[in-house]
């Protein structure tokens, strides 16, 4: 491994994740992290233009950034102005048990003599995550312009191919559980939960948020996103993220996105930077964007691969050259090796910003850095037992 930090430029992006101990509320992430690396450090795998990602749930944790079921049903009722037997509407959440039945928990507890109307998106929710397969919809003589009742849906298989979830009954039995009548039904249509004359609307869709919002706001300005609940700074848990980002964390409570995500980051490169005297640049990650090919679920259930970044990777792009068409350009042009490789090593030191339309500069879709890494960071420590809430990219 201490090969990775040698001058031979042999290697290319290297990534590993690095094993620590468990993080508890009030630890001080910034020495955390340090602690965490010190062995890495030691072992000659730390150097300076390293990229140090650190998973949001440990900034989280370290944050205290919890709220229960209980929070949420107050601060719905009093940001969405409703009462114990007013109706609510819930549009478009995704199918999770983790992300979203405690969140529509509360919803349905601040209406608890009330009711709320949930409207899902078919056949798919937003991230990838099937509701009703093809088949079914054509045996029942549906398209996706259609409205489905819940009444339509009796003895239909919706359960999930992958979880083994019926995510319409799981949905349902959390909103009657809290006596609370629900009124489920499938639309791909935003504005059609307006017909049934909600007090309130939540937006619960992750990445189409601000676009369906706009929508419902010009019929009904009662409506907010998931984003506008605990987005605020206050004594407690908050983040700029709200609700977005948000994950179970025990039977009544969740734990939010971390909050000045920016902030953690440049006080953990800082902190590297007096201990180690390496010049890092660092990521705050949480789901990569990963779309999974066999079974179409894209991974991104948070707003942004990345939470909080330093102003090294801010705004950077990955951009690159086609390489593999100069090469077939030049050879058949019948250009030795030598030139080929030199003609390309020239070509990427004068390429600096992103690529111009210029064919041979194609190399690949221009990406944020940070969602790149995030990405890779995600990748690399997985969201089971790896225990690896640090990932050090190098080379990138």
């Amino acid at each position: 491994m201490n090969l990775i930090n040698k001058k031979e430029n042999y290697l290319g992006v290297v990534a590993f994740g690095i094993k620590g101990g468990v993080i508890l509320p009030g630890d001080d992430i910034a020495s955390v992290v340090v602690d965490i690396l010190r062995k890495p450090f030691t072992d000659n795998l730390l150097a300076d233009g390293d990229v140090v990602c650190v998973t949001e749930s440990v900034v989280a944790r370290s944050q205290d950034n919890y709220v229960s079921v209980d929070d949420i049903a107050l601060e719905v009722r009093r940001k969405l102005g409703v009462k114990e037997n007013d109706v609510i509407g819930v549009l478009f959440p995704i199918l999770s048990r983790n992300r979203f039945s405690l969140l529509l928990k509360g919803i349905a507890r601040a209406v608890n003599k009330g009711k709320v109307i949930l409207q899902l998106s078919f056949p798919l929710d937003e991230v990838g995550n099937r509701l009703i397969t093809d088949e079914t919809l054509q045996e029942m003589g549906k398209i996706l312009g259609s409205r489905i009742s819940r009444e339509e849906l009796e003895g239909k298989n919706l359960t999930h191919p992958i979880t083994g979830v019926n995510y319409l009954s799981l949905y349902e039995e959390i909103i009657k559980g809290e006596g609370v009548v629900a009124n489920i039904f499938l639309s791909n249509d935003p504005l059609e939960i307006l017909s049934s004359n909600p007090k309130g609307v939540i937006v619960s869709s992750i990445h189409q948020r601000d676009e369906i919002n706009n929508k419902l706001t010009e019929v009904n300005r009662n409506v907010l996103t998931l984003q506008e609940f605990f987005n605020q700074h206050r004594d407690g848990a908050w983040s700029e993220w709200g609700l977005l980002g948000s994950n179970l964390s025990y039977p009544e409570r969740v734990k939010l996105a971390p909050r000045d995500g920016n902030e953690v980051a440049c006080k953990i490169q800082s902190k590297i930077l007096d201990e180690f005297d390496k010049k890092v640049e660092v990521i705050i990650y949480g789901d990569g964007a990963y779309k999974d090919p066999i079974s179409g679920i894209y991974e991104l259930a948070d707003p942004q691969p990345a939470f909080g970044v330093t102003k090294g990777l801010s705004g950077r792009w990955r951009i690159g050259l086609k390489y593999k068409y100069i090469a077939d350009v030049l050879h058949k042009e019948g250009k030795s090796r030598d030139v080929i490789e030199g003609y390309i090593n020239t070509k990427k030191e004068t390429l600096k910003t992103i690529p111009t339309d210029a064919t041979e500069e194609l190399g690949t879709t221009p990406r944020r850095a940070e969602d790149i890494l995030a990405s890779l960071a995600d990748l690399i420590s997985g969201s089971a037992d790896a225990a690896t809430p640090i990932v050090v990219v190098k080379g990138f």
